[in-house]
């Protein structure tokens, strides 16, 4: 089911989002991926924060919290347990260009659909990581948005297919570890937690954050700094995280191979309290 500015529509038909809203010609725009569970969407307030940010940093107006909740909670109806998608887009503009007109309203989009879990081992034993060949562009202006501008990402994935890969590790330019196609990173070296810095390109999710405050809490040092692919493999423990996912401990990359993760349980199991 999606709803479109307040509207239930029909996916099939071809007239509900306009030829000339700027999220479809330029991708001008920012989204948000959330995990619904019972009924409810697990941390909204941080999700919503994280959204409100990302329009303010792109110029866009973003609708109010309570709207949003109360247009979630007609697709929470269709499945209690799945995932919720919200879309902001700067809105339909009939003057052609790149330039934003003052008076462009935004368009919002909201989505549920059904959650298809992961496999148990992934979370139990770990997952396989490759190292993808494309390299993220550093633009600072956009760094930590979630903006749907997300080329790379589908280029990046697209470059395997073979299941026992999980997922594929995104490095930059200069060759610094950044994240992973849909998740952030961090990794344990000598009682130290390790995450990419993010402030030439990356998407810093929730879980990320939570991560970092789980380290805080816990007197876990917590470094936010740039490294490369050949610290990484130097790491004790390496393990991913996003909304949907939780966290996978790494147990496979090139060479390297890893089958005790310690730190990633204690997180892995705060993580899935949904209250936290």
């Amino acid at each position: 089911m999606h709803i479109v500015n307040g509207k239930p529509v029909n996916p099939m038909l071809a007239d509900q989002i306009s030829v000339y809203d700027r999220g479809l010609l330029y991708g001008d725009g920012v989204f948000r991926t959330m995990r619904v569970s019972g009924g409810h969407i697990l941390h909204w307030p941080r999700h919503y924060q994280k959204l409100r940010q990302d329009c303010t940093r792109l110029n866009i107006t973003c609708p109010g919290a309570a709207l949003l909740s109360e247009e979630l909670q007609s697709l929470l109806q269709q499945h209690v347990n799945g995932i919720a998608k919200i879309i902001i887009t700067r809105g339909q503009q009939i003057t052609r260009g790149y330039r934003p007109t003052p008076d462009t309203v935004p368009t919002r989009i909201l989505s549920i659909f059904p959650l298809y879990p992961s496999p148990e081992t992934f979370y139990a034993q770990g997952i396989k990581l490759r190292v993808c060949q494309l390299r993220l562009a550093h633009q600072p202006q956009l760094a930590g948005i979630k903006h749907l501008n997300r080329l790379e990402n589908v280029l990046a994935a697209a470059e395997w297919n073979d299941a026992e890969i999980a997922e594929g590790l995104m490095l930059d330019m200069a060759d610094n570890v950044i994240e992973g196609t849909r998740s952030n990173l961090f990794a344990v070296r000598a009682g130290i937690l390790y995450t990419p810095s993010l402030v030439n390109c990356g998407v810093a999710g929730i879980q990320r954050d939570r991560v970092i405050e789980w380290a805080a809490k816990h007197g876990l040092t917590c470094k936010i700094e740039p490294f490369g692919l050949t610290e990484l493999l130097t790491a004790d423990e390496i393990f991913l995280v996003n909304s949907l996912i939780g966290l996978w401990p790494v147990r496979e990359l090139q060479t390297k191979t890893w089958s005790q993760f310690p730190v990633s349980r204690k997180i892995q199991e705060w993580l899935s309290h949904e209250d936290n």
